[in-house]
């Protein structure tokens, strides 16, 4: 397939993941259980290397099936998650228990084209928001990890869990590209 061939879309992923902060990822092995929570923003630079050589793989836009994501719009993928978790982390430390907006991120996909995105340029993209939110995280005082937000379907986070759910997410996409 081309980039520009019409792509078949990948079905909207429609579980609810939460699951991983309480048993380890049976297909990447992450454990969000473990997660040292100072070390959220060093783990998120360590991954940005991996996610570069991902992209500058020449296979890089091509999907390995019908229906399944390439690497590069994983990547984009992974570079919007840097974002809407920012935007999390701030909301936590900025208002008590808040309601995190709703994110489609399979809307995402198709408004933004990720599927027509250049590697070189998602790579860019991707270092920059990783060290943002790295930042973030790096900041957050030892009194904050246990401040609460919420997601719309009535899940839960504080902020040490919303940190290893959305590090299971970066890592789990590694693990989908084989990064």
């Amino acid at each position: 397939m081309t980039a520009t061939d019409e792509p078949q879309a990948p079905a909207p992923d429609t579980k609810d993941w939460t699951w991983v902060l309480e048993r380890p990822c049976p297909d990447c092995g992450f454990d969000a259980r473990t997660v040292d929570v100072r070390g959220i923003g060093a783990a998120v630079r360590a991954d940005v290397p991996r996610w570069q050589a991902v992209l500058a793989r020449p296979d890089a836009r091509r999907r390995p099936a019908p229906g399944v994501w390439s690497p590069t719009e994983y990547a984009a993928h992974v570079r919007d998650v840097l974002d809407v978790f920012s935007g999390r982390v701030r909301l936590v430390l900025d208002e008590d228990d808040p309601l995190f907006p709703n994110w489609d991120q399979d809307a995402t996909a198709l408004a933004e084209r990720y599927d027509l995105q250049h590697p070189d340029d998602v790579a860019r993209a991707l270092a920059r928001r990783a060290a943002t939110t790295a930042a973030l995280f790096d900041a957050v005082p030892d009194d904050a990890w246990e401040r609460p937000g919420r997601r719309s379907n009535g899940s839960v986070f504080t902020l040490a869990t919303l940190g290893a759910y959305f590090l299971h997410d970066v890592r789990h996409h590694l693990h989908d590209v084989r990064g």
